[in-house]
């Protein structure tokens, strides 16, 4: 009965044209959303909310096509990543696994992509020609560059986008990727970005939380520290101000900070990072999203799945183990009842998000 069920909604959110919820409505009071989200919550299995949460990846740097499959076969993800690959690729992708979810009566994908201006061409190959983030220059040339990778994600089935980068300029790995090589524009220029990807019904991600600008090194290959104050976290109050619907956190340890110090663990893994300042502190009502947990930052830590989830986090972005993170986050959350309501919170705010963007018809 749940797949037939699944399958109506599916259906029905066939056309763009008639869906009632936008991006717009997801951080608004609205008790019809409320309850549309309960009833699809509620006709969900345990197995299916815990899936909601695990995000791996298809593409050249992402796992095999066929072990994808295997997971959307089992109803074990409830997103992709699409890294690196055509636009062909991309929209083969979106369209198989979209198809795949009408078969088995699954809830509908989040589809992300790393689109920011500086990466964009290399991650989407044959997708239009847009400048770096660092050398743009007007808010002008900005709202263009957001507006040109927006239709081009659109295109392709694409409806979460893992960008602006709000990191300052000093760090080399992610410098050039951000609008930090003039300071005074990473606000203006990220909150531009963020509307006008939004307005394209596409999940803007401001990242990388908690600031990944002032460290020296690469949290691909090994943790990263920030060493005392969160000079870097003035950027996200206005960003969250702004709308900005989805937070990437980094895999950043902090040390010699009373408030906000992570006991050598990183900031993904970190409940005060995660919800006591991210969720509470600063009153973010989007999606958290880790960065990829196969990265160096991170890898060396046990249990990561459970441990990001633990600490806050929504949605698990490319666990070393599709399979193993979900047994152990299911396990989890038949033993302790503290786990299963983070998990239904995560999972409720997934559903809304989906439902926002029209992928759920009422």
């Amino acid at each position: 009965m749940r797949n037939f069920f699944f399958l109506f909604l599916f259906f029905s959110a066939s056309s763009a044209f008639s869906q009632q919820y936008s991006l717009d409505d997801y951080l608004s009071e609205n008790e019809n959303l409320d309850k549309l989200v309960d009833s699809i919550f509620n006709n969900l299995s345990a197995h299916d909310r815990v899936s909601q949460l695990i995000m791996p990846a298809v593409g050249r740097l992402g796992s095999p096509e066929d072990s994808v499959k295997a997971w959307v076969e089992q109803k074990k993800i409830g997103g992709v990543l699409l890294l690196n690959g055509t636009t062909d690729q991309f929209s083969n992708w979106t369209n198989l696994f979209n198809g795949m979810n009408v078969e088995n009566g699954a809830l509908p994908f989040l589809y992300s992509a790393d689109a920011e201006p500086s990466l964009v061409n290399r991650k989407l190959m044959g997708s239009r020609t847009v400048p770096k983030a660092n050398q743009i220059k007007t808010q002008e040339q900005l709202e263009q560059t957001a507006t040109i990778i927006s239709e081009d994600l659109n295109k392709v089935g694409v409806n979460y986008n893992f960008a602006p980068v709000v990191d300052v300029a000093k760090n080399k790995t992610v410098g050039y990727r951000g609008f930090g090589s003039n300071p005074q524009n990473i606000l203006p220029f990220s909150e531009e970005f963020i509307w006008t990807t939004q307005e394209h019904n596409i999940i803007a991600t401001a990242k990388h939380f908690p600031g990944h600008g002032l460290v020296s090194g690469d949290t691909h290959k090994s943790l990263q520290v920030i060493d005392g104050d969160l000079k870097e976290l003035e950027y996200y109050p206005p960003l969250i101000d702004a709308g900005v619907l989805s937070v990437m956190v980094a895999h950043i340890a902090i040390k010699n900070n009373k408030l906000f110090g992570t006991d050598g663990m990183p900031a993904t893994l970190s409940e005060t990072v995660v919800t006591q300042l991210l969720r509470d502190s600063l009153g973010f009502e989007g999606l958290i999203v880790t960065d990829a947990l196969n990265m160096g930052g991170v890898i060396r830590f046990e249990n990561v799945s459970v441990k990001a989830i633990d600490a806050g986090c929504d949605i698990l972005l490319m666990p070393v183990n599709v399979s193993k993170s979900h047994a152990q986050l299911l396990k989890k959350y038949s033993e302790q009842q503290v786990f299963e309501e983070k998990v239904n919170s995560s999972c409720k705010r997934i559903i809304r998000m989906k439902i926002c963007l029209g992928l759920i018809d009422p």
